[in-house]
């Protein structure tokens, strides 16, 4: 690092430490100093601040030394150097962006789809090339491409390691930057339904619609908490297919021990206009809605409205389980195995409300 490479000027003595000096062999106090100097990277000279050691008792001739730590310390300094000559994030940015999103550096490679190994040499010895430095960035200035990243390579991840990681960018946004996130990262749950089919009662995916409907349910229901309301909103959507042969809202709802449970169900409760109060209970959290007077239910048709006051007066009193024994009773269910999707065919067999 030094001789023909290195170039010395602006010396700085930062602290004395005690400790056991390989050049004189004894225990004695030794200087950590700082100085201005040069390397050679990429056939190009860059200028750094280099840290080493100074022992004052020995021969001027050999006076310095440097750990092998240390040595690693400077090799990232010149590096860090060379990155901010050329415009490329720093060390320290990286691994400031992983803190941002709570991930590890095998958890940001997969994300950005690199080998898993990619980020922590970018954190020690590598320099990473304008292509892999422009995603970095992306990803920096950028919460939304980071949803994008999650949509594309998400299954390297665990249904909780993705929740957590959109929580933490919901984190970073104000509040129409949620509004428009939440929205975004539901939309992504339904990216396999972006045609009209059976799954989804032919009616592509309606936020706006799904968030009065909430509301509208909510009004009317004192005590709606998640159970309940997923469980009307699929008798809501599979009675208005059976009479008239579309759904509302575009949800597409899975078999699940609770009964019908929509696709996103986790996205629907964190909707910014969706109302809703969390209470504990116990061990556990429950979501309570509550209506938002500040959607417009004129969005809603008459026919909307009216099966959704069927579907109210039908299960206002019943309690969460109540209603999902009664599910578990429906065609529709009987005839699907845990996961699979509901088609809307069997809403045609729904029980008369």
């Amino acid at each position: 690092m030094k001789g023909d490479m290195a170039m010395e000027h602006n010396k700085s003595l930062i602290r004395k430490i005690q400790m056991d000096c390989p050049l004189c062999d004894r225990i004695h106090e030794i200087e950590v100093r700082t100085r201005m100097t040069n390397i050679i990277i990429r056939g190009e000279e860059v200028e750094y601040e280099e840290t080493y050691f100074l022992c004052p008792n020995s021969d001027k001739e050999e006076q310095e030394f440097v750990t092998g730590q240390m040595e690693n310390e400077n090799l990232l300094k010149a590096r860090n150097a060379y990155r901010r000559n050329h415009g490329l994030l720093t060390t320290d940015e990286i691994i400031a962006i992983r803190k941002v999103y709570g991930l590890s550096q095998v958890d940001l490679a997969k994300l950005l789809g690199w080998g898993e190994a990619t980020i922590s040499r970018y954190e020690s010895k590598a320099i990473q090339d304008e292509t892999y430095d422009t995603m970095l960035r992306l990803i920096k200035e950028n919460p939304y491409a980071v949803l994008d990243f999650i949509q594309k390579n998400g299954e390297k991840f665990s249904k909780r390691k993705k929740l957590e990681l959109k929580q933490r960018i919901m984190d970073h946004l104000n509040e129409e930057g949620k509004e428009f996130l939440q929205r975004k990262s539901l939309e992504s749950e339904y990216v396999d339904y972006q045609e009209p089919c059976d799954e989804n009662g032919y009616r592509l995916l309606d936020i706006d619609k799904l968030e009065t409907i909430i509301s509208y349910i909510a009004k009317r229901v004192t005590h709606l908490y998640k159970v309940r309301l997923m469980k009307m909103l699929w008798y809501a959507d599979a009675l208005f297919f059976k009479e008239h042969g579309i759904a509302m809202t575009g949800l597409v709802y899975c078999h699940d021990d609770m009964g019908a449970l929509p696709i996103g169900h986790y996205q629907i409760v964190g909707l910014e206009k969706v109302n809703t109060k969390m209470e504990e209970e116990y061990e556990y959290t429950k979501y309570h809605f509550l209506p938002n007077d500040k959607l417009d239910e004129s969005i809603l048709s008459d026919q909307e409205k009216d099966v959704l006051d069927r579907v109210i007066n039908k299960f206002i009193s019943f309690n969460a389980q109540e209603i999902v024994r009664y599910m578990h009773k429906e065609t529709a269910y009987i005839k699907t195995k845990d996961g699979e999707v509901i088609p809307f065919c069997l809403a045609k067999e729904i029980k008369r409300l």
